[in-house]
């Protein structure tokens, strides 16, 4: 299997993802990126108060051309759930033009992941050449979600509610294969399944830098997950979420050409990337995903040694019926180690 892997700015001490991937280029095939002062699905890349930090794109640029010289694709990320009144705009449109440009002139570029169909329509009229991808903030996932877009994208990333259900991913594979299209999926999001309040959290992400600005509601807080941990009893649901463990990324080469890791944000970028390139991961399991709940778990670990031999061929079998079943109920208490405050 090979790996997508996101980009961050190293700050003071901390070390490049060009040094990362020096170790561990192998099983790595694109970088996927934000630009800075556009929103995305994650935080603003290089903006401070509203306005680009120029060394920041400086820094950027060569480490895309870094990128490119080792051998990876690049996939510039239009992801954000919201532009906004800007989002169906002549102004949008030709800012992601004239951004297309630049990096195909100065650092190249090969894929553009987008939930937005003007964008994707933009980019197959203007820049054929280019891998437009179907972002997973979509939640592309049926074969006729697929099929009502098959015009704009050459790529999906599946819905990762789905990344367990392996009848579905063979289905969406085989259409995919079937209409010369490539299948994608997210190996370690954090998320809760299903999340009642996702659409609500992207859209506030997609304009964090003017959420910033405001003087906002001190009592709630926008990720319903980190308040719905705060209970022992909901613990187990960490457990059906649609994360995949780098001892089990190895089931999923008949399904999907790349699996996106998140970085971005990551505190530790490195040992995301190692645990999943190795296929083997001795620690706390959420410290692997992004949110990483594991403060959550108040003086407990989720040791990732602990699985049953059974884990994979049960939670990718079973009949997703969570609040009829025990299984998963069984094995937080196998894994679950208390370590202390």
């Amino acid at each position: 299997m090979r790996f997508a892997v996101g980009y961050q700015l190293p700050g003071g001490d901390e070390e490049s993802l060009g040094d990362i991937l020096s170790t561990h280029g192998d099983c790595v095939a694109e970088v996927y990126f934000a630009w800075p002062g556009m929103p995305s699905g994650r935080s603003p890349l290089g903006q401070d108060h509203g306005a680009v930090d120029w060394q920041a794109q400086e820094r950027l640029e060569a480490d895309l051309c870094r990128f490119r010289a080792m051998g990876l694709k690049l996939d510039l990320l239009l992801n954000a759930s919201c532009f906004g009144a800007y989002g169906n705009s002549r102004f949008l449109a030709n800012r992601v033009g004239s951004l297309v440009d630049h990096l195909l002139e100065t650092t190249g570029l090969d894929i553009v992941t987008t939930m937005s169909p003007m964008i994707a329509r933009l980019l197959q009229q203007h820049f054929p050449a280019l891998d437009v991808r179907a972002s997973i903030n979509m939640r592309l996932g049926t074969v006729k979600a697929f099929e009502y877009v098959a015009d704009l994208f050459d790529s999906y990333h599946v819905q990762r509610e789905y990344n367990r259900d392996l009848e579905r991913l063979a289905e969406l594979r085989a259409w995919c294969d079937a209409h010369g299209k490539s299948l994608h999926l997210l190996a370690n999001s954090g998320c809760l399944n299903w999340c009642s309040v996702q659409t609500f959290h992207d859209n506030l992400v997609a304009h964090e830098q003017e959420v910033a600005e405001l003087v906002n509601v001190a009592d709630h807080a926008p990720a319903l997950c980190w308040e719905y941990y705060a209970d022992r009893e909901h613990w187990v649901s960490f457990l059906q979420n649609s994360w995949i463990r780098p001892e089990d990324v190895h089931h999923y080469e008949p399904y999907v050409s790349t699996m996106k890791l998140a970085t971005r944000m990551h505190q530790s970028p490195r040992m995301v990337i190692q645990a999943y390139c190795t296929g083997r991961y001795d620690g706390n399991l959420p410290s692997l995903f992004e949110p990483g709940h594991g403060p959550c778990f108040g003086g407990y670990v989720i040791d990732n040694r602990r699985f049953p031999a059974d884990w994979f061929a049960r939670t990718t079998s079973c009949d997703k019926r969570c609040y009829a079943c025990s299984y998963c109920a069984q094995v937080l208490q196998q894994v679950l180690v208390w370590v202390g405050e």
